[in-house]
């Protein structure tokens, strides 16, 4: 069986009463395919009509789609694009889940799926094939992820709102098929507030191709290229221990966030890194469909091992050591559907603030405080920075556009540093792309001490991340697969010549329309800033270097030029007649 090759946009109208809501299943519009191609650059799109509204007004639009090449089987493009006013950043922000829903939702005919309205009681929405409804989900609504996913085994993929979200946590996020998260910018609470408890979906149609020798052809390229990247499969890479195999490279860069980014080396890292958690838990890789990379590593019991966020932040940030610890609250975040960096974040600015450090049991203890808003968890479970503003203590909470920062510490890599800034959607250390020759020194190192080519690089490395997610692509392949393995794919899909260049203006496009739509909701250049603490302490030097403070002039020019670059006035918000 074949979908037509016009996929279809789900519109779900969520409404008090018997009836729920309505769903509509319309033709997607021809020129929004070609403009938006998919994935992020199509659920951005669709959000447009909700720009002028606040994040939790009813018509306010939550908006799914699957990426152009979503259930072609291609390595990483199964990722789903989640466009949403964000309940922490103010403005309008995506999120990518991976997982098997866009695949599903893409083997479904459907290119989108938007939710407006609000529902009087929980209720969820199931995708079959051409067939869609909305259920009744009160049974299932606000009780943990996992017993979630029990209840919606007969579907090929879910995501879920875990009990963070109805208990009103602005770090609740979206999880889908037990192991996957949305990341922070409050996706769950932002379904919460309409009452929508899930996605559910199956779908059997195989994609429309036009060239399924060429389509193989360009599954085999980005095969070898995953394959000879030792990031992704090489002796420590993320097939074999997740991306938390970052986390010694972290500490040799002396980059490692340590008691809530006041150091950047935890001297006992090595006591919980990721082939210790290996060697004391014993995983297997859970992949996405199609991907080799497996980045997902699971115990034989169930249990989630920690990426480097989780691992990092619930280990060096807090000042503990203790591998149980961060599998275990790992796992306790993604019960509650709260995203764990955050959350961790959260518990290193109560620390810094109050002064007490904090015991393994009492983490675990704060974390159920804060999934459900109860006790202090009230006042936690607002993120770092809402607390911090509630303690008097505002420059303790080490964010940007309200979010936490992830676990590489600016200091130790300047396009890092710019990209964690300037990232639309809030902080996020893979959408810049400067891990990889940064961190990583491929496919060619760059002096990570410096600000001179990184606006440039910035752009060029989010134009690319943006291309593949509007493909469905997962922004952890950009460091093995380029746009023009991408292209090859787009190409042989469709039957229409692309080329790398084309990719490259799609994600350039897909960048400034996002920042054009923040701008519609007042956001700028105060916006796009790094903590204070970044400019005026320095990280923690060692093996013949020091990690001084960032210089404040230099990140501003570098920061000047991106603007430049990227079309924006001196205050970040896109000119030009295609800007309004």
């Amino acid at each position: 069986m074949q979908h037509p090759s016009r996929p279809a946009i789900l519109r779900v109208a969520l409404h008090p009463g018997p009836g729920l809501g309505s769903v509509r299943r319309l033709p997607a519009p021809e020129a929004l395919l070609v403009s938006a191609w998919g994935g992020r650059g199509l659920a951005g799109a669709l959000l447009e009509d909700s720009l002028d509204l606040p994040w939790d007004a009813p018509r306010a639009a939550v908006c799914f789609a699957p990426g152009r090449l979503a259930g072609c089987s291609l390595p990483g493009a199964g990722h789903l694009s989640a466009a949403f006013l964000s309940p922490r950043t103010g403005g309008a922000a995506t999120a990518s889940l991976g997982g098997r829903l866009g695949t599903a939702l893409a083997r479904a005919g459907l290119a989108a799926v938007v939710v407006t309205g609000r529902a009087d009681r929980p209720v969820g929405l199931e995708v079959r094939d051409d067939a869609a409804g909305l259920v009744d989900a009160r049974e299932l609504a606000g009780r943990p992820t996992p017993a979630l996913f029990d209840g919606l085994a007969a579907w090929d993929a879910a995501a879920v709102v875990g009990p963070a979200g109805w208990a009103g946590s602005p770090l609740a996020t979206l999880v889908a098929d037990r192991w996957h998260d949305a990341g922070g910018a409050g996706l769950g609470l932002a379904l919460a507030a309409k009452n929508f408890a899930f996605l559910a979906a199956t779908g059997t149609a195989s994609p429309t191709v036009a060239d399924p020798d060429g389509l193989e052809k360009a599954r085999a390229a980005m095969e070898r290229l995953i394959a000879a990247a030792p990031a992704l499969a090489g002796a420590c890479g993320f097939s074999r221990c997740g991306t938390a195999a970052l986390v010694d490279l972290l500490a040799g860069r002396r980059m490692l966030p340590t008691d809530n980014f006041r150091r950047t080396v935890f001297p006992r890292s090595f006591a919980a890194n990721a082939p210790r958690l290996e060697a004391d838990f014993g995983a297997h890789g859970e992949a996405c469909p199609g991907c080799p990379v497996g980045c997902r590593r699971v115990t034989a019991e169930g249990r989630l091992l920690p990426d480097v966020d989780g691992l990092a932040h619930f280990t060096a940030l807090l000042g503990l050591s203790d591998p149980e610890l961060a599998v275990a609250a790992r796992n306790r975040c993604l019960d509650h559907g709260l995203h764990a960096p955050g959350a961790a974040a959260t518990l290193a600015c109560r620390a810094e603030i109050t002064g007490q450090p904090l015991s393994p049991d009492r983490v675990l203890e704060l974390l159920a405080a804060m999934g459900a808003m109860d006790g202090e968890g009230r006042e936690l479970g607002r993120g770092a920075a809402g607390y911090a503003a509630s303690e008097g203590r505002p420059e303790a909470a080490m964010q940007v556009k309200g979010m936490e920062l992830p676990a590489f510490d600016p200091r130790g890599a300047y396009g890092l540093a710019l990209s964690l800034a300037v990232a639309p959607s809030g902080p996020d250390p893979w959408q810049g792309g400067c891990l990889a020759h940064e961190l990583l020194r491929k496919p060619v190192a760059t002096d990570r001490f410096t600000f001179e080519g990184k606006a440039r690089a910035v752009v060029l490395g989010e134009n690319a991340v943006a291309a593949a997610a509007s493909l469905g692509g997962c922004a952890l392949l950009s460091l093995a697969v380029g746009l023009e393995e991408w292209a090859l794919a787009l190409a042989a899909a469709t039957g229409r010549p692309v080329a790398a260049g084309d990719l490259a203006a799609l994600g350039e496009g897909t960048v400034r329309a996002e920042r054009g739509r923040n701008a519609r909701r007042g956001m700028g250049a105060a916006d796009d800033d790094l903590p204070a603490r970044f400019f005026t302490e320095p990280g923690t030097g060692g093996d013949g270097f020091d990690v001084p403070p960032l210089s404040r002039a230099d990140f501003l020019a570098a920061r000047a030029k991106y603007y430049r670059l990227r079309g924006c006035d001196a205050d970040g918000r896109p000119t030009g007649p295609e800007a309004a």
